[in-house]
């Protein structure tokens, strides 16, 4: 679905100043210097409206959550339910998942979320796809020692090719489930997931955690 495009945009953003992270780059190996006491840092790789993310880090005060979204008119709207809810641990910055490496030091990240992405359902557009190996292998640049994916899609056959992708780029799966809320409600929802869930859409999960190549 497009984002309807905010006239209004510029001041909104400077409204939410105090968790809008301009300068992406500079922050790189520094990004704990926000939250000193941090036990964790999470990313979200396309937040969206930032239900799932503000949440998060409500239910979470003591792990640092960084949100990444591509588009400015979706990320406005995370960022003010963040400051709505007076949050210190969660910021944002406009930026792409294929420039990780150069907003993150190695083993700087301890989690990524990757949650309703793109399918990209043309076999020609699969190195799109944000479980393509490609991009596998850019997250294994940033993320811990151990660090995850925590993945969800609606999208079955998206699904299937990230199990095996997945594998192929050093990550063991855990936690793999076709139907998440086959038992009602699990977890923090995104808006979209939410929608899905009252429509009897099944949703798609797993957990990646990354291994040792060989």
């Amino acid at each position: 679905m497009r984002m309807r495009k905010k006239k209004n945009l510029v001041p909104r953003m400077e409204r939410c100043g105090a968790v809008h992270i301009k300068d992406g780059p500079a922050m790189r190996g520094h990004w704990r210097d926000l939250m000193p006491g941090a036990t964790a840092l999470y990313l979200e790789l396309g937040c969206g409206k930032g239900r799932f993310t503000v949440e998060n880090a409500r239910q979470n005060p003591e792990v640092l959550f960084i949100a990444v979204e591509k588009v400015a008119d979706a990320q406005v709207v995370a960022m003010e339910r963040a400051m709505e809810a007076e949050l210190k641990n969660v910021f944002f910055l406009v930026g792409d998942a294929a420039a990780l490496p150069e907003l993150f030091a190695p083993g700087e990240v301890d989690r990524i979320f990757i949650n309703f992405c793109d399918p990209w359902p043309p076999k020609r557009q699969a190195k799109r796809r944000l479980t393509h190996r490609n991009f596998l292998a850019l997250y294994r640049q940033v993320l811990a020692e151990g660090g995850e994916i925590h993945f969800k899609t609606d999208n079955d056959p998206l699904f299937e090719f990230s199990l095996e992708e997945f594998p192929q780029a050093g990550f063991s799966l855990h936690q793999v489930t076709r139907d998440l809320h086959a038992d009602g409600p699990q977890g923090v929802m995104t808006d979209y997931e939410a929608k899905f869930y009252q429509e009897g859409i099944t949703i798609n999960r797993c957990v990646a955690e990354m291994e040792p190549l060989p």
